[in-house]
């Protein structure tokens, strides 16, 4: 039977293979969102099984400062929440803008487990600019992976970040090679300032 994993258990999961997910923790109060800000702009979101598209819903409130913008958004996104119960309250670190691109996977019962990259966003469905291989990958197939994009130029910008962006395309392989997955949704994953932060992930096992 396939299920929605938890969001925190999806987190540690990402962080077990060195995936870099930006800093999150579940919130049960308008003061314990506060206290996680710690004068930060964070996001909140409200994670349920039952709402798939979060932004669409209206379960995530950006870039939040102060204690009253904090707490004003934590009850209003609890009073939107209570039609997708149970749901928790995600508080999650603000990441600087940059490039969105989509990482993720599923499982085949023809060709096992495939992996798939691309522009993400708001992007994936506009412009279908993504690439798919066979699970486990080695470099070359990442490197591949990469340059089968007409996006590339944007999504990797020098040698280093396409570098990285190989690296992490192997880690993601052997997460999903090494564990009983049958989707995995990385979407957004943002780049910026050299690095990247994986903001939303779902995974179905």
């Amino acid at each position: 039977m396939t299920g929605l994993v938890e969001y925190m258990e999806a987190y540690r999961l990402m962080k077990k293979y060195g995936i870099k997910t930006v800093q999150s923790a579940y919130v049960s109060s308008a003061a314990q969102a506060v206290k996680f800000a710690a004068g930060k702009p964070i996001v909140l979101k409200a994670i349920s099984g039952k709402a798939l598209h979060k932004t669409k819903s209206g379960l995530v409130a950006l870039n939040l400062t102060g204690d009253s913008q904090i707490s004003a958004a934590f009850t209003h996104l609890t009073k939107a929440a209570e039609k997708y119960k149970p749901y928790k309250i995600l508080a999650q670190h603000m990441v600087p803008q940059g490039i969105e691109v989509i990482m993720g996977g599923r499982e085949d019962a023809q060709f096992g487990k495939l992996i798939l990259f691309g522009l993400g966003g708001i992007y994936v469905e506009t412009f279908k600019d993504v690439s798919i291989r066979v699970c486990p990958i080695r470099k070359t197939d990442a490197q591949s992976m990469l340059d089968d994009l007409k996006s590339k130029s944007i999504i990797a910008k020098d040698a280093k970040s396409a570098s990285m962006l190989e690296e992490l395309l192997m880690k993601v392989s052997r997460m999903l090679v090494e564990n009983d997955i049958k989707e995995l949704d990385l979407n957004p994953l943002i780049l910026h300032d050299g690095t990247y932060d994986a903001v939303d992930l779902r995974v179905l096992e």
